[in-house]
Formats: C-alpha cells, sequence, structure tokens
C-alpha cells in the first residue's frame, strides 16, 4: 500500500476536526485542493487563521469587528427593551434569519449542567442580569433548546430576575408539515403544552 506523505496526512488530521467531517470526506477535501493554485491555498489558510483574532460582542457575546455586534450597535432595536436569551451564536444566526425578531440577543454560551461543571459562574448569569437591569429590559425571550439542562436553566434564571420584567419561552411542539404519528412523544407533550386559544 503506497504510503502518503506527510503534509497530506497532516492536512487530513486538520479537517476531521471540523463538525462531520470524517477521513473520508477530509481525504477528498485534501485531494481536492492538491490541484488548487498557491494563491488560493494561501487565501483559505489566511482566512482560517485570522480566526484566532475574532472578536466577541462585549454586549451580547457575538461575534463582531468592533466592541459591538451590528445589533447591539443598532439603536433602533435597544430602544425596544426586548433581549432574546439564546444558548450559542447558532441559535442567534438562526432566529435573525426568521427576520421576525427586532430586539436584542445575549449569548449564555451553555446551559446549567452540574454534571460537567457548568453553573451559573460559567454562564456568566450574574453580568445578564446586570445588564437587564442597566438597560432596563422589560421584556425577555428566553429561546432555549427543550431538555432538561434547558428547562432547569430558564427557571434558574426567572428566579434572578424581579417580577416586572415580562419573562417568556419560546413555543416548541409540532412542524410546519409535520405528521403527528411520526413526532416522537415529547414532542407532542410539548406541542400539547404550548396551544393557544383558535
Amino acid at each position: 500500500m503506497i504510503q502518503l506523505p506527510e503534509v497530506i496526512k497532516n492536512a487530513v488530521d486538520a479537517l476531521t476536526k471540523l463538525p462531520g467531517v470524517g477521513e473520508k470526506t477530509a481525504f477528498r477535501m485534501v485531494m481536492s485542493m492538491t490541484h488548487w493554485k498557491t494563491q488560493e491555498l494561501n487565501t483559505v489558510g489566511a482566512a482560517i487563521s485570522s480566526l484566532k483574532d475574532l472578536k466577541l460582542c462585549e454586549e451580547c457575546g457575538m461575534f463582531a469587528d468592533e466592541s459591538l455586534c451590528s445589533i447591539c450597535a443598532d439603536e433602533s432595536r435597544q430602544f425596544l427593551k426586548t433581549l432574546c436569551v439564546v444558548e450559542n451564536a447558532s441559535d442567534l444566526m438562526a432566529i435573525e434569519k426568521s427576520g421576525h425578531f427586532r430586539g436584542v440577543y445575549h449569548i449564555l454560551g451553555g446551559v446549567l449542567n452540574p454534571l460537567l461543571g457548568i453553573g451559573p459562574d460559567e454562564l456568566k448569569m450574574d453580568e445578564l442580569k446586570s445588564r437587564i437591569i442597566e438597560k432596563d429590559i422589560q421584556e425577555i425571550i428566553l429561546a432555549i433548546n427543550p431538555s432538561v439542562e434547558g428547562d432547569a436553566t430558564c427557571s434558574y434564571f426567572k428566579t434572578l430576575l424581579p417580577e416586572t420584567i415580562r419573562v417568556e419561552r419560546i413555543g416548541f411542539g409540532v412542524p410546519i408539515g409535520g405528521s403527528l404519528e411520526y413526532l416522537d412523544p415529547m414532542t407532542i407533550t410539548k406541542a400539547l403544552e404550548n396551544r393557544k386559544r383558535f
């Protein structure tokens, strides 16, 4: 069997660190890149390397070019006094893509999980509470994924806030175009819990 150069092996190993990329996929990617021009390789390498200089927004924790991301820098969004709390940047981007929410966000960076050593301090809950009071936030939407840890995080978070602040959790349940017969019991339970008057 042929021995591949270390350069190729190292490139394959590096690409398998990406989520969803196994060794075969990484190998195909590297084989494709062997046909690229030097300038193309340098451009991709430099783009990946520049991720180490990525900044986070001082307000919400989203990726940013400056001290504030484009959402937190938008005064019209601050004016609404509505904050959406999410677990991670991907969740924020999914909500933004819907085009429905016009307030500001806060990225927790996870959910409470004592078994993994993730408590309120790791999620900087006190800093979030201070931000809510300082910015006079009137309404909070908890867009935390439905799980035991997510439910515990939402319950704990609600206890931190004054009762004058309106706190809601996004609805979960049957997806558009979904069929009840194919849904798991937890999804159906959540759909029944989150029903609305018709």
